[in-house]
């Protein structure tokens, strides 16, 4: 399941990420996976003092939406990363790595997300491509916005022709693992949030007590 998050930055945010990735330095993407042949764009580098801010305003954002919580039940939120592409520049097609090492420990990789950081009118191709069943998904977002999605599915970052696609990146481990019990409870949440309140109080209480027990029959522990 895709969840797609319009204006999950502000324009101040993201006219301050726009300013930092302007002056950051960027280094090969291929340095943080060196194997990978699908490969080929830029990612700010670590050691710059923009990474950190960048990544705090990022992060801060996806954990202050209520939406994104209740669709990816975030246990921990990998440090976002900015990325950019240059023409002729591309992420050929891969699935995101089962495991990630973090300074706080390791991360299994639920759900991957990517930030818009940039106009899409303002740069051809760089479309995010998933691929789904025997479909293939495009999505290539507005300003501030960001889609989530699971981090087992092949994807890729078709090819910049002209302008520069920017964007950050970060990884969800999600405190349910298995993706149809997390869009049972996503789904739960969403009838709460439309109709709880058309509801009889009795039935309200009802719908949030098994929301609840299958939430303890599904969390898993960190």
């Amino acid at each position: 399941m895709f969840l797609e998050l319009p204006d999950i930055l502000t324009r101040p945010e993201v006219d301050r990420l726009r300013a930092l990735a302007a002056n950051a330095r960027f280094v090969e993407g291929r340095l943080s996976n060196p194997h990978s042949k699908a490969k080929n764009n830029l990612q700010v580098d670590h050691a710059d003092p923009a990474y950190a801010e960048s990544s705090r305003l990022m992060a801060q954002a996806l954990v202050r939406s209520e939406t994104f919580r209740d669709f990816a039940f975030p246990r921990i939120v990998a440090p976002p990363l900015l990325a950019k592409y240059a023409p002729g520049m591309n992420y050929g097609v891969h699935s995101d790595a089962p495991t990630m090492a973090l300074a706080t420990g390791p991360l299994r990789s639920d759900l991957s997300c990517t930030l818009f950081l940039a106009e899409p009118q303002s740069y051809e191709g760089g479309e995010l491509s998933i691929q789904l069943g025997g479909r293939t998904l495009t999505f290539k977002g507005p300003l501030g916005s960001a889609i989530v999605y699971p981090s087992n599915t092949l994807h890729e970052v078709r090819p910049v022709t002209a302008g520069e696609r920017l964007v950050g990146l970060t990884f969800i481990e999600s405190l349910v693992r298995d993706p149809n019990k997390r869009d049972i409870l996503y789904q739960l949440n969403e009838v709460a949030a439309l109709e709880g309140f058309n509801m009889s109080w009795d039935n309200r209480t009802r719908l949030q007590h098994a929301r609840n027990n299958l939430m303890r029959l599904w969390v898993e522990g960190g």
